[in-house]
């Protein structure tokens, strides 16, 4: 049948073209690869409806291990055109499809819902019935919605062993109201890129109107609960596939914590890199089919459990802000071998107001940080104390490696019974210039006036090396354009002490 034509797949295509690593659509594969080259389709989803889709395989003989890709929210199956046709000639029947209700899809978006769960079984399922796929070696994998949609399949599906999913999120509704704190900025875009290139459903609909105007929040957490891999941890234990798993440290959609507690707790086979940067910007350059280091980890590990290789690690890796090094660790806990403390006496300020602490910009701040290795900063003295709170540490005579999920405690007794916290840790050096290092937002809702409340803030997960001769410092003020918050302007937030602790390697 005829491909549908997209922007997306013209560009994609055409990048592919001028680097060598694919055909552009509807071209034949080159001479001597050995492959079919993609051959775009439609694929029957789990109730018949049609999903735009392409297939690459070997020419070679006999069964060859299959690797089923789910394409991002709001691209297309043209997405992984450069690694897909890599991955054909190094022996693997790959399929890349669109999710229901994107572009040429029919149907609409239930993000990550029961029906998009059966579909990617049905790919499998018409995967193994019309190509050379090996029953026993199948994998999936994906970026962003793909990576969320591939732990929920393998959860769902015994017959997946194998799993990648990059910038994945496994907590839906931590993504989108984590700590009672509405991330609207996000939901925002999200429901912005699916109504320019897809049809939301009408649970989509309610959940961000709801999310927008605050109301039946507990409707929307169930909803979202019901869409998070998090919830099927048992399931995919009892399945027990190999999962790797990548993200970035500033991811703006699904911050990196969640994702840490999800591969703490998953006992199968697991590897988890972290990098900086942002939302799907560690892997970009993979998808043109450049070098790049989480799509040399997804290959190594596809090879290891689907292929018969043996390069593949488990455990943890971390790139620290400013290497391009990943460092190994056997699990989670080594990555940290100690902590440092830092004192927070008491103080109070106003809420509802702005200083010039802030997470930066979705995509811009943290993709700038991984370009040029050098976070966002501001100048300390310029935080205004009566609207933020500001702690400062020791002076580090050896600098610090900060590694792991820095976790700030205190008490705080507000005057309203609503309000929003955001921490923000930063390496201050002697001239006072702040270096962005991670952040956190907290809300409490329904408090007594007057009444002090235990407040423990975990901070996004971070590799960071403090240099010799700076101190950290803890910054809390009440309002971020990433958010939106409960504040009472002209209320007050009195602070009655705590600890910063950082874990430190």
């Amino acid at each position: 049948m005829p491909r549908r034509i997209t922007l997306l797949s013209l560009v994609t295509a055409l990048i592919c073209a001028l680097i060598g690593f694919g055909p552009a659509v509807g071209a034949a594969s080159a001479a001597g690869t050995g492959t079919t080259g993609p051959v775009f389709l439609s694929i029957p989803g789990a109730d018949g409806t049609a999903l735009s889709a392409n297939v690459d395989q070997p020419t070679t003989p006999g069964l060859h291990p299959v690797i089923v890709f789910i394409s991002s929210w709001s691209l297309n199956d043209v997405e992984y055109i450069a690694q897909e046709t890599q991955l054909a000639t190094r022996g693997y029947v790959v399929v890349s499809y669109t999710p229901e209700g994107f572009l040429d899809s029919g149907g609409q978006i239930h993000v990550a819902g029961p029906q998009d769960v059966a579909d990617t079984s049905a790919v499998i399922t018409w995967t193994l019935a019309n190509t050379s796929a090996d029953p026993n070696k199948i994998g999936v994998a994906g970026v962003s919605y793909g990576a969320g949609l591939s732990l929920l399949a393998a959860a769902h599906d015994p017959r997946i062993k194998a799993v990648a999913a990059m910038s994945a999120w496994s907590d839906l509704t931590y993504s989108l109201y984590g700590n009672q704190t509405r991330h609207l900025l996000a939901a925002d875009l999200l429901g912005f890129l699916g109504q320019l290139t897809g049809r939301p459903d009408a649970q989509l609909t309610e959940a961000l109107s709801d999310l927008n105007s605050d109301t039946d929040i507990p409707w929307v957490e169930s909803w979202a609960a019901a869409r998070s891999p998090a919830t099927y941890l048992s399931q995919l234990d009892a399945n027990h596939p190999a999962v790797y798993i990548s993200n970035a440290f500033g991811d703006s959609f699904f911050a990196p914590d969640q994702i840490v507690s999800f591969f703490n707790q998953y006992t199968g086979p697991k590897r988890l890199d972290l990098a900086p940067g942002d939302h799907a910007t560690v892997e970009l350059t993979g998808l043109a089919g450049l070098a790049n280091t989480v799509w040399s980890n997804v290959g190594d590990w596809f090879d290891t459990y689907l292929n018969g290789g043996s390069s593949a690690t488990t455990g943890v890796d971390l790139t620290a802000v400013g290497s391009s090094t990943q460092q190994h660790y056997a699990d989670w806990a080594a990555t940290a071998t100690g902590t440092d403390t830092v004192n927070l006496p008491g103080t109070r300020i106003s809420s509802g107001y702005y200083t010039v602490a802030n997470a930066g910009v979705p995509f811009i701040t943290n993709g700038l940080t991984q370009l040029t290795g050098s976070p966002s900063s501001i100048w300390l003295p310029l935080v205004d104390r009566s609207d933020a709170a500001v702690w400062q540490g020791p002076t580090l005579s050896s600098g610090a490696a900060i590694r792991g999920i820095p976790q700030a405690r205190f008490t705080v007794t507000p005057s309203a019974a609503s309000g929003t916290l955001v921490a923000y840790l930063y390496d201050v050096n002697w001239l006072g210039d702040a270096s962005f290092v991670t952040h956190v937002p907290y809300t409490y809702l329904d408090a007594t006036p007057g009444a002090p409340l235990s407040v423990t803030m975990d901070l996004n997960a971070i590799d960071y090396n403090v240099p010799a001769g700076d101190h950290l410092a803890l910054v809390v003020g009440t309002k971020d354009l990433l958010y939106a918050d409960a504040d009472q302007t002209g209320s007050t937030d009195t602070f009655g002490g705590g600890t910063l602790t950082v874990p430190v390697g």
